[in-house]
Formats: C-alpha cells, structure tokens, sequence
C-alpha cells in the first residue's frame, strides 16, 4: 500500500505517479511511432472471432486513430480502453491520462480557487481527498453523444474528470474517464472514483 503523499511534503517533487486500473483496460499507446501497432493489437483483441464486420472493425480503428491523435497532441500521455463485458454487452469506457499543455491550466495548484473557477462554468465540481495522492478537484458531466464518434450511440456520456495538482511544481495531472453506458453511469461512475483513488505518487 503506496503511503499518502502528505501535504507538508511540499519542497521535493514526486519523479512520477502510479495508477492501478481493472484487468480488461486495454492500455493504447499514444507515441506516434507506437500509435497504429497498438490500434490493431486493440482492434483484434477486440473483434476475434468475429468474420464479418469488417466495416465496423475499420470504423472502429479509425475512431482510435483520432482518438489517439488528439490526446496525444493535448497532453494524453496514457490511455486506457475497456475490453470487458457482462454477456454480450460491452463495458464500454476509457481513461485518458494527460498533462495539460502550458497555459491551459491556473498557475497556481490551489484546487479550491480552481474548483470556484469550474463552478462559475456551471460545472458540476467538488474537491475531493484521494486516499495517496492528495486533494484534487472532480468534475462531472453528462452530456449528449456526438454520433460522428459514438459509433450510433444516441445515449448520453459521463465523464469523470480528477485534476491533480503535483506536489512541489505548478503542473497538473488529469485524469479523464468517459462512458457511454448511460443505464450503467452510476455503476461506472462508482468504477472511475475507486481507480482515481489508487494514484499515488512515487
């Protein structure tokens, strides 16, 4: 069990953070030289045994492809894909790890003065205590699905957002989780919270 990062541990920053997500999350690499190696090592996990939707599989791997490519270019330094089902149905979801790029952030890592500035937003967000890393600030939202990217989900998608403050700089970790699963939103939410609790700094 990591040991708590204690808030007077504030002059030496941690050299990196670890996380602990459920078995069945696919880990997709972002670096462009690794990108399109992992997207079908996905894509075939994901779709074996399964003959005939080749369109869908294609569509599938296109979607991952921008999916990555944008994280990538917004900071996403890992990112987590949902392999597991219950039966047939998919537990569809993802985590995308990033660090914001320069100016996108507060300077200043006071997740109180960042949670007022959210909910000025009308966002819905709390500061909350993550059992090893620290205070964070988490934001939920629910939010109509886009059907260029929802591959004909016409349901809502959570997203889960923990921003991280990191001891000792000006820089913050992201945590975003997304789902699809709208009848499973409480279920999945509850899964978000216990892996955002397992960061730990190291």
């Amino acid at each position: 069990m990591p040991e708590p990062w204690k808030d007077e541990d504030t002059t030496t920053p941690p050299k990196d953070y670890n996380l602990v997500v459920p078995d069945g999350w696919f880990k997709l690499s972002l670096e462009p030289e690794h990108r399109d190696r992992s997207i079908v090592a996905l894509a075939e996990q994901q779709f074996h045994g399964v003959d005939n939707a080749p369109l869908l599989k294609e569509q599938v791997m296109r979607e991952l492809q921008k999916t990555a490519k944008d994280a990538y270019q917004a900071g996403g330094i890992e990112l987590f894909v949902s392999t597991l089902r219950v039966g047939p149905l998919p537990l569809s979801s993802s985590l995308l790890v990033s660090f914001p790029m320069p100016g996108t952030m507060p300077s200043s890592s006071d997740v109180h003065t960042f949670k007022e500035a959210l909910s000025r937003r009308g966002t819905k967000a709390t500061v909350v205590k993550l059992s090893a890393a620290g205070r964070a600030v988490r934001e939920f939202r629910s939010e109509a699905a886009s059907p260029s990217t929802q591959l004909g989900n016409e349901l809502p998608t959570t997203t889960v957002k923990f921003y991280v403050p990191v001891p000792a700089t000006e820089e913050w970790l992201i945590l975003s989780f997304s789902t699809p699963l709208d009848p499973l939103a409480r279920q999945m939410v509850g899964l978000f919270d216990a892996v955002a609790d397992t960061l730990h700094w190291s």
